[in-house]
């Protein structure tokens, strides 16, 4: 199928899956195509790389921690979550498992991975794994019975789980045995982040030497950034060779903080998520998440027992309005929601509009509503 999609000032044409030619209007007033070939007016919205969710834990209702029901119906969540998610205007996503007695998270990320290849929706890229080596000062809402020492062979047993499709994995620098643990993360071409974690300024330089080099949700569950000791968060700062998530929410990251981010940072390090949980965007509650109720509550997901930040309920689109209002500029403000994390994943052919990459790509209008979103120039949504 070949497809066209329109805007006032430029054209985009796909051909057989992927980007053929991005057209000036004058080229493409000029430009004469064959009959076959559909012609989508946007009017005057905007045309942007699908967005490329590289941690996020559930969306509507459905999410990896259904491991704990069947890693068959693990398996089904993550199918619902690809089709959900491209109204959202995600194009490709990394499922995103907590830390889980060993038998349920090998069983998760079996069920994960099962789901790679049926995608009706939203491309499942492979796995992102948010532990089990943590640190138990850090937990977040992390359980820590779940949690473990730098533990190499269980590691193999959850690469050969995946079938190799874990792509990114959240670790506390500081742990004991770290070391090996990214050296052989590295030869599988695993991308490191350092997350849930207690470093010191220290561990987390050597760490960047051992190839750890990402940052989970930045200033979340981390050691803050102290005159003393710059700690995990300073770090991140200080070095811009480290690149960072960011839920940008307005909540988990106060919005004045991203004017030092843009200060400091190099745009290209920046990768927005959503860290979100399965009841985001679900209509009714009870609402649950990694086993535990939750309630949503000034703008994020609160357990509901002790009042804890959960996780987020964001979206891609909501995040990258966001990031506008916070002073991003709309083009670094969608660099970091599509560009940027698949710089940081090394996903070939994603996250940019130029000739020979992949098709996805997600039209909004400037109150930032999704009105087309495209997956390999099929088009999966429509307003």
């Amino acid at each position: 199928m070949t497809s066209f999609a329109a805007m006032e000032n430029c054209a985009v044409y796909i051909e057989d899956g992927t980007v053929a030619d991005v057209f000036s209007k004058k080229r493409f007033e000029q430009k004469q195509f064959a009959l076959d070939v559909e012609l989508v007016d946007v009017q005057g919205a905007y045309i942007a790389p699908g967005f490329i969710d590289t941690h996020i834990h559930g969306f509507g209702g459905h999410g990896t921690d259904d491991a704990a029901i069947s890693q068959e119906a693990c398996t089904e969540s993550v199918l619902a979550m690809s089709r959900d998610l491209c109204r959202y205007g995600v194009t490709a996503f990394n499922p995103t498992l907590y830390p889980s007695p060993p038998e349920e998270m090998l069983g998760a990320v079996r069920g994960v991975a099962a789901a790679m290849g049926h995608e009706q929706g939203a491309r499942i890229m492979g796995l992102h794994l948010e532990g089990p080596f943590l640190s138990p000062d850090k937990l977040g809402v992390q359980r820590p019975e779940t949690l473990q020492p730098v533990n190499i062979p269980f590691m193999e047993q959850l690469w050969e789980a995946s079938g190799g499709h874990i792509i990114n994995m959240t670790v506390a620098p500081e742990l004991k045995g770290m070391r090996e643990l990214a050296l052989y993360c590295i030869k599988k071409g695993i991308v490191l982040q350092a997350g849930h974690t207690d470093a010191r300024y220290e561990n987390m330089v050597e760490g960047m030497q051992a190839g750890i080099l990402h940052a989970t949700h930045l200033f979340n569950a981390m050691s803050r950034l102290d005159h003393r000791n710059p700690n995990a968060a300073g770090a991140v700062l200080i070095h811009p060779e480290i690149s960072c998530e960011v839920i940008a929410d307005g909540f988990h990251i106060h919005p004045d903080i991203f004017k030092l981010l843009l200060r400091d940072k190099p745009i290209d390090r920046i990768v927005l998520v959503t860290d979100s949980l399965k009841p985001t965007e679900q209509e009714q509650g009870p609402f649950f998440a990694n086993g535990e109720e939750v309630e949503f509550r000034d703008g994020v997901f609160r357990r509901k027992a002790d009042g804890v930040i959960a996780g987020s309920g964001l979206t891609m689109i909501r995040g990258v309005k966001n990031l506008r209002a916070f002073g991003f500029s709309l083009e670094d403000a969608v660099k970091t929601a599509g560009y940027n994390p698949a710089q940081v994943m090394r996903y070939k052919g994603k996250g940019s509009i130029i000739p020979g990459s992949d098709g996805d790509m997600v039209v909004f209008d400037q109150d930032f509503n999704i009105q087309l979103v495209t997956l390999g120039g099929a088009i999966k949504y429509r307003r």
